[in-house]
């Protein structure tokens, strides 16, 4: 038995997705119960959920093939979850506050986009399959797949 390759290039990011939910799950465990927990665990598991996530993402966009506007976008949205990952993991250090209003500028800017229709989305038809077909649009928008 062969595993489909569409299968196996989405394996990765929804198992790193799964084991971030994990971590989320034993996060609000954490905060109900924090004495069953070592100091600092806290930190460590937000750190782990906001950078997991966001590598997640980026698998994700890489496996679905996203065009090079999309991907940018993603890699500023991992940027964001990063840094603000980096304030959850370090909240003493002199950068935290900077690491914060980097996340917040980030994700600021992420909304902006999206309110602002960047990247434009592309119609697209799907196949039985689940394939993204571009070579043939049947929104009737005008646009040069569908004429």
């Amino acid at each position: 038995m062969t595993i489909a390759p569409e299968f196996t290039r989405r394996l990765l990011p929804l198992t790193l997705g799964l084991a971030t939910l994990a971590a989320v799950v034993l996060l609000f465990v954490r905060d109900a119960a924090p004495r069953l927990f070592p100091a600092r665990s806290h930190d460590f598991l937000a750190a782990f959920s906001l950078a997991a996530i966001a590598f997640a993402y980026l698998l994700h966009q890489l496996a679905r093939r996203a065009a090079l506007a999309e991907l940018a976008k993603a890699i500023l949205l991992a940027a964001a979850f990063l840094f603000w990952a980096a304030n959850q993991l370090w909240p003493n250090l002199p950068e935290a506050g900077l690491f914060n209003d980097i996340a917040i500028g980030l994700f600021v800017l992420d909304v902006f986009l999206a309110i602002a229709g960047w990247p434009a989305a592309k119609a697209s038809v799907f196949s039985e399959s689940g394939e993204s077909n571009t070579d043939r649009c049947d929104c009737r928008c005008g646009c040069a797949n569908c004429g």
